[in-house]
């Protein structure tokens, strides 16, 4: 099987098989696929993507082709939890205590952050003697011995995706939801859990901007690690500012314990509870959320949490005195504050320019051989919808000098926005994307696709004779079809897209419809994608994230979404700009 033909397969839009994707992945790894070949299935990827049945072939490959932990003999049922990053997320260092004293076993694999702040792995070994390196046997060990261990990621565990991840960063293929999916998914399949839940972060702070490109990440997500028999849920939650009041290293392991003692900030606190939850009832100790959440929050005030943390610090070699002596973690030698110059509402608080003035103070890494300073950061003392008078202190900046400090100061001060009129504080929670959800493609693609190939039995089309067909479901579980016809003059003729549009806009009894998936059929060599025309009308009536799937008469389909048919759609924002600009 030649790599070029693969490539090729997937650059017209076709499915692979688990055998094609194999030969090249497993190439790739033994050099017989040269990166030049890896690149250009990559971008063919982000072009065509992926269906849920080839992302869930690609993950469990990649899973494979290194390390995979047994995790078999540890009591219970084994949960992992994955964030997609942010600024100040240091749920770990609380989720996993927290549950480990309810009975949940807690064997966790993490990683070094890269970016505005340290990861995990970071956090932990500003403890002082906290040790990440721990062989397997020790790693296992430990979680039988007190329930929980978190170590460093080793070299061998999936490392197909370590290098076709360095690869996709220098080949513009990162930002492709099947391929951010199967790489998270990859590792936490090789981590060896019995169930995953997902913190997928929406807004400034996290890599994906929008909520609806979120939910698409999560349900991508939640669909592999489910079809892989795991079961995964997903939490959808906003980063739209810092996580808690710190950001950097040793400070985030300061509030983490604060939080344990029951003290910490109620947004990180909540944020815990929440995945806590999930986590708890996936691994049976507990029946519904409400019934974790209420086990969680006893662990926390009983201090039954706050010792397990003692515990485990003390397990890989830490100084657990530093539960009872926060002080005694790293600290920088300057602090300084930026104070309010005038009174009014807290209105935005950028996640991302928080974090990067985080790194610059060393509590991140711009590149993989920076060191990270554990001691400094920042420490926000208001969230968005906090009311402060002139003078109150919006900031801490922990620097290694005063010109850093300063430095600080003078980036964040133009990036905190008041106002006088009252603001409403942001949700924390945004959604849950839980079993059963990521599949929905797979119910409802076989009764649209259906009905569009019956839809195209009533196409007109005495010229081209080439029939297309659609169809539409909306949220009220209607389905409305349409089909091209044609005209003697072709600039008069209706593509079959479009005709199921109009048919539904004219048909409506309310003022707003909402369009949850399209189905496209038509008799070609391949599936045929809208043109430019019915992508327009398409992005004017469904959201970027609306799943679409095409399909030729042989039963050959390509998934995809509206968005992505057409990512610089014409907007009423635009249209608005422009007939101002005219005016």
């Amino acid at each position: 099987m030649r790599a070029v033909d693969v490539i090729d397969k997937k650059r017209r839009g076709l499915a692979l098989t688990k055998d094609e994707m194999h030969a090249l992945v497993d190439g790739y790894l033994r050099g017989d696929v040269p990166d030049y070949q890896m690149s250009a299935f990559l971008m063919a990827v982000v072009w065509r993507g992926m269906n849920t049945h080839e992302m869930t072939d690609f993950t469990q490959l990649m899973a494979a082709s290194g390390d995979q932990l047994d995790l078999s003999d540890i009591p219970g049922v084994k949960v992992d939890k994955h964030s997609t990053g942010g600024v100040g997320d240091k749920t770990t260092l609380v989720l996993a205590p927290m549950l480990a004293a309810i009975g949940v076993p807690v064997a966790k694999m993490s990683g070094r952050g890269l970016g505005h702040t340290g990861g995990t792995i970071d956090k932990l070994e500003s403890i002082p003697g906290f040790q990440t390196a721990l062989s397997t046997d020790a790693f296992r060990a430990q979680v039988k011995r007190i329930g929980v261990a978190v170590a460093g990621q080793t070299g061998d565990l999936a490392p197909a995706d370590k290098r076709i991840y360095a690869l996709r960063d220098v080949t513009a293929t990162v930002e492709s939801i099947p391929l951010i999916a199967s790489s998270i998914m990859s590792k936490k399949l090789a981590s060896g859990a019995d169930a995953i839940v997902l913190d997928v972060k929406v807004g400034d702070g996290a890599f994906m901007k929008t909520q609806a490109d979120a939910e698409r990440l999560a349900r991508t997500m939640v669909g592999i690690g489910n079809r892989a028999g795991r079961q995964t849920v997903a939490v959808l939650s906003s980063m739209e500012e810092p996580l808690g009041h710190s950001i950097g290293n040793a400070l985030e392991v300061k509030e983490a314990i604060a939080t344990l003692r029951h003290e910490g900030p109620d947004d990180l606190t909540e944020v815990c509870l929440t995945l806590g939850a999930e986590m708890a009832v996936l691994a049976g100790v507990a029946t519904t959320q409400e019934e974790a959440r209420q086990k969680l929050e006893a662990a926390l005030r009983d201090g039954s949490a706050l010792k397990k943390f003692e515990e485990f610090v003390v397990a890989q070699g830490g100084d657990g005195t530093i539960v009872h002596h926060p002080e005694k973690l790293p600290q920088a030698p300057i602090v300084k504050a930026m104070r309010a110059f005038r009174r009014g509402y807290i209105a935005s608080l950028p996640a991302l320019r928080f974090g990067e003035a985080a790194m610059r103070l060393g509590a991140g890494r711009a590149t993989k051989e920076d060191v990270i300073d554990p001691a400094v950061g920042i420490v926000v003392r208001a969230h968005i919808g906090d009311f402060v008078d002139e003078g109150d202190v919006l900031l801490e900046v922990h620097a290694s000098t005063e010109a850093a400090a300063d430095a600080c100061i003078a980036e964040l001060a133009d990036v905190i926005v008041q106002q006088e009129a009252q603001v409403e504080k942001p949700a924390l929670v945004l959604g849950y994307i839980r079993d059963g959800e990521a599949n929905v493609a797979d119910a409802w693609e076989a009764e649209l696709l259906q009905a569009a190939m019956e839809a195209r039995g009533k196409a007109y089309v005495p010229y081209s004779k080439f029939a297309v067909g659609a169809a539409l479901q909306t949220a009220d579980g209607r389905v409305v079809q349409g089909a091209n016809i044609e005209n003697a003059s072709f600039g008069l003729t209706n593509c079959a897209e479009r005709s199921a549009v109009f048919h539904l806009m004219s048909s409506r009894t309310e003022e707003k419809v909402e369009i949850t998936a399209v189905a496209v059929v038509a008799d070609s060599p391949e599936p045929v994608a809208p043109c430019g025309a019915c992508r327009q009308v398409l992005a004017e009536f469904c959201k970027p994230s609306t799943p679409v799937v095409l399909a030729n008469v042989r039963g050959d389909t390509l998934r995809t979404t509206v968005g992505e048919l057409l990512p610089g759609a014409f907007t009423p924002e635009q249209m608005a700009y422009a007939q101002s600009a005219e005016q």
